[in-house]
């Protein structure tokens, strides 16, 4: 795996992470957040790695479809400008919530819920998958 591929796993990774464990913190019906105690990292930190995965990402991805698309390369930056919208969006929602002074269940299923986070994942999945076609086929 070259070290581009690399970098751009460590966003995804991110990304998808934080939402996962936004998905199993939400369901445990917290008002407040935890402020000692518990086992594994806080909430906080989950979202501080999508925040840097989310600010990353849209970079990552066109210097890997630089290096991987060739002629086709125009075809899958046009569509980063549909994955930058989303991770902006996204991360402004993400902002929103790490300003809480208190973050609970009901706030981060709302996050969960989100179109725009919804989209973002969509569209990670969308070019990472055709990344991972083209590559198998060239």
């Amino acid at each position: 795996m070259s070290n581009n591929n690399e970098t751009l796993r460590n966003s995804i990774n991110d990304v998808e992470a934080g939402y996962e464990y936004m998905l199993a913190y939400a369901a445990q019906g917290l008002i407040d957040e935890p402020t000692s105690g518990g086992s594994g990292p806080s909430i906080r930190v989950y979202l501080e790695r999508m925040q840097n995965g989310l600010v990353s990402i849209v970079d990552d991805f066109e210097t890997v479809i630089n290096d991987a698309t060739g002629d086709n390369a125009e075809i899958y930056l046009n569509y980063l400008s549909v994955l930058k919208e989303d991770a902006v969006k996204s991360k402004k929602a993400v902002d929103l919530v790490m300003s809480l002074p208190s973050i609970g269940s009901q706030v981060i299923d709302n996050l969960n819920a989100s179109i725009h986070l919804r989209a973002l994942l969509t569209d990670i999945f969308l070019i990472d998958e055709a990344l991972t076609s083209l590559s198998r086929h060239q």
